[in-house]
């Protein structure tokens, strides 16, 4: 039996993801995360539990893991919280610094979410702009 000598694979990079994940994608600053959420926008908080308890908790956040976060929020799920309502809400997903929360927004969106967008720079920006944090608890969806 002969192997190929050559395959073709495409070796993105997380670079060009991130750029694709963001493309023609509104990210919030801090300020409009938060007068979003006021408005009636999902915040959640994909940080991990220790990156929480480090930092501190997002008021009016919710608190869901990344490996669980499309099954939570599709409203075509039957794993759904009730706040997944629609494709239309409006969901701002947030992570540490604003990397990771690029590509799950990205997910949802493709799951049918087209409003899903992230927190630009994440909870450090959140921090940096002096918007408050709280040790709990936290609105953890499971």
């Amino acid at each position: 039996m002969t192997l190929p000598t050559s395959t073709h694979v495409d070796h993105t990079g997380i670079d060009r993801l991130l750029a694709e994940a963001r493309a023609g994608v509104r990210r919030y600053t801090p300020l409009e995360a938060q007068a979003a959420r006021r408005g009636g926008a999902l915040l959640v908080d994909t940080r991990t539990e220790t990156q929480r308890a480090e930092t501190g908790e997002l008021p009016g956040a919710l608190v869901i893991d990344r490996t669980v976060l499309e099954w939570r929020l599709d409203p075509a799920s039957d794993a759904r919280i009730p706040e997944a309502t629609g494709y239309d809400v409006e969901v701002i997903v947030v992570c540490r610094q604003g990397y990771s929360s690029s590509l799950a927004a990205q997910s949802l969106r493709r799951v049918g979410l087209h409003r899903a967008t992230d927190l630009a720079g994440g909870v450090e920006a959140w921090l940096a702009a002096g918007l408050p944090l709280h040790r709990g608890p936290a609105d953890v969806r499971r």
